[in-house]
């Protein structure tokens, strides 16, 4: 094909994801009720799952300070339109979540063509993967990071003479971006994959600045969880373990070129 019709292909591979995410979005706003009580506002309650597991946890090993009771805050809506607004974001975060594995998908329809069969059948594996792991990136963060940033910033006071009184957008916020976000983040493997194989980075690189990734999950870690050891480790663990996978990942993509440039030599041989 052209450029031209490249770009045509292109525009209507965006045309068909932004009408994935339309009708996720019209999904998500139709069912308001189910997405805020039972969803988005579901980490102001005490009697969250996460917040119970943490108390059955600390009952388990003897640290009854872990267990969370008391989000202290509340919140309230000021903007005339603001419930309105927060409506339609939560429902574009909604759509987007919703049709993040079609758009995967869309990108290796547009991708699949200027592939040999091989990388096709690599590329079904990587849109599979991707999609799995922005879900369980979406699930980690929902149900991890979200209650336990809400429950930090909830509970931090300058002053017990100031009541925490947060603004439905800024709660929403939090929990909506942290979310999202932390699918993204989980897609830390396969951008790893990417760039090794593109030869930008490399297993060396990554086990070199393996100690400088760690600490700074580890500062992320304590920040967004409670003062104890053992909400960092389950909220760091994954992200060092997604670390550690994305250098195995890099160093079969290495093996993978010494091989082919040694059969490339020997063939010209």
């Amino acid at each position: 094909m052209t450029f031209l019709e490249h770009l045509e292909v292109l525009r209507w591979t965006l045309v068909r994801s932004a009408i994935a995410v339309a009708v996720g979005f019209v999904l998500a706003f139709i069912f308001k009720t189910f997405l805020f009580e039972e969803v988005v506002l579901a980490a102001r309650d005490p009697q969250f799952i996460t917040y119970r597991g943490f108390c059955k946890l600390g009952e388990w090993l003897g640290m009854p300070e872990i267990c969370i009771t008391d989000l202290g805050f509340t919140l309230q809506n000021l903007p005339v339109s603001g419930q309105f607004m927060t409506h339609l974001t939560v429902a574009f975060v909604g759509g987007f979540i919703l049709a993040f594995p079609y758009i995967l998908w869309e990108l290796w329809r547009f991708i699949g063509p200027g592939l040999r069969d091989r990388e096709r059948r690599a590329m079904r594996a990587f849109v599979a993967a991707g999609s799995f792991l922005f879900i369980l990136g979406v699930l980690f963060g929902y149900y991890l990071l979200a209650p336990l940033t809400v429950q930090f910033f909830g509970t931090y006071q300058v002053s017990p003479t100031v009541a925490n009184n947060f603004a439905l957008e800024s709660f929403i916020g939090i929990v909506t971006q942290v979310t999202v976000w932390t699918g993204l983040v989980f897609e830390m493997p396969l951008v790893m994959h990417v760039l090794s194989r593109l030869g930008i980075v490399g297993p060396g690189m990554l086990r070199t600045y393996r100690r400088h990734a760690f600490v700074a999950i580890l500062v992320i870690a304590a920040i967004l969880t409670p003062p104890d050891i053992i909400s960092q480790i389950i909220v760091a663990g994954p992200l060092m373990l997604l670390y550690e996978i994305g250098i195995l990942i890099s160093a079969r993509n290495e093996r993978m070129r010494l091989r082919e440039s040694t059969s490339a030599r020997l063939a010209g041989a």
